[in-house]
């Protein structure tokens, strides 16, 4: 069974969520990289130390802007040319389009939102969630090849320190593909490590009472070496930035910690947050869901507790 995983890259680094989709391809048989691209010789050339055997190149102007309708000529000339069974993406939003488009362009099967792949004798198994993530299903493909996109902060990446053989693969683009132009691309500014990346996550609810609270969480972050995440009501009430909503319509993360300040602990933020290494939260509510999952739950008045919590971290470092 080949799989072939499309890493997606920021920058010159390929995303921790594809490196990590590439281990998982790499466990359950023979595993290859796509790099799309321009200028992505040198991207290309760290795939092999997380278990790709080969990784395809496509380089070239037209893949210098991050849309997905030119990524889909390219995928599907490398899939067509690799003879993949599988083709693995980490969720996001560039991802998802490309699944997405390459699923229609060759009638394949696309599941999404997937926890864990297996293989049963010839077959590869995706487990997702269903009804609110309070069950996991099997689920497959009629045909191959097989399309699967897996929810973010599923699987870490692990470096093995192989080498993989690169190989330039020649496209033409379709007219249409080509006719779309990325007039500007904006990043928001920030320090320290993404939600997604980081080891140690504060995350803010409406606990915090309003948007200044957040201050506690980007202390306690600071000091924590971690990055600040946000619950769905507070960013919709726009106390913080959509792009650090943890939850089922937000991202999912699985930090080795994970502090909860004011936050109940409803069933869709659970499920974005329960994969963590150990969860911490704080409430003045005693009967809060939250508690029912936390390893560590302190009940009481967060604004008295967080200041101190932050001093002692501060102090225990120094």
């Amino acid at each position: 069974m080949k799989s072939l995983v499309f890493l997606e890259h920021a920058g010159d680094e390929i995303t921790k969520g594809s490196l990590g989709v590439l281990g998982k391809a790499a466990s359950l048989g023979e595993a290859a990289g796509v790099v799309l691209g321009s200028g992505v010789a040198d991207v290309a050339a760290t795939a092999g130390r997380y278990g790709a055997s080969t990784v395809y190149v496509v380089d070239d102007a037209a893949l210098a802007a991050a849309l997905p309708q030119p990524r889909v000529d390219a995928l599907e000339a490398v899939v067509r040319h690799a003879g993949a069974d599988n083709v693995l993406f980490a969720s996001s939003v560039l991802a998802a389009d490309v699944a997405a488009g390459l699923a229609a362009r060759l009638d394949a099967g696309l599941n999404w939102d997937v926890t864990d792949l297996a293989v049963d004798g010839a077959e590869l198994v995706a487990k997702r969630p269903a009804l609110g993530d309070t069950v996991l299903v099997d689920t497959g493909w009629t045909t191959t090849p097989r399309l699967a996109l897996v929810r973010s902060g599923t699987f870490d990446p692990v470096e093995g320190g192989g080498s993989a053989a690169v190989e330039q693969v020649a496209v033409e683009f379709q007219d249409f593909s080509t006719r779309a132009e990325l007039v500007e691309q904006l990043q928001e500014e920030a320090t320290g490590p993404s939600i997604e990346d980081a080891e140690t996550i504060v995350a803010g609810g409406r606990g915090l009472g309003a948007p200044e609270g957040f201050g506690l969480c980007e202390e306690l972050a600071e000091a924590l070496g971690g990055a600040v995440a946000a619950t769905r009501a507070v960013v919709d009430a726009g106390w913080y930035p959509y792009s650090t909503q943890v939850g089922q319509t937000g991202k999912t993360v699985a930090p080795k910690l994970y502090v909860a300040l004011g936050i109940s602990g409803a069933i869709q933020h659970k499920v974005g947050m329960q994969g963590s290494g150990v969860i911490v939260a704080v409430n003045k509510d005693p009967n809060a869901p939250i508690f029912d999952f936390a390893d560590l739950g302190v009940v009481g008045d967060l604004h008295a507790i967080v200041p101190k919590l932050t001093e002692l971290v501060r102090a225990r470092k120094g």
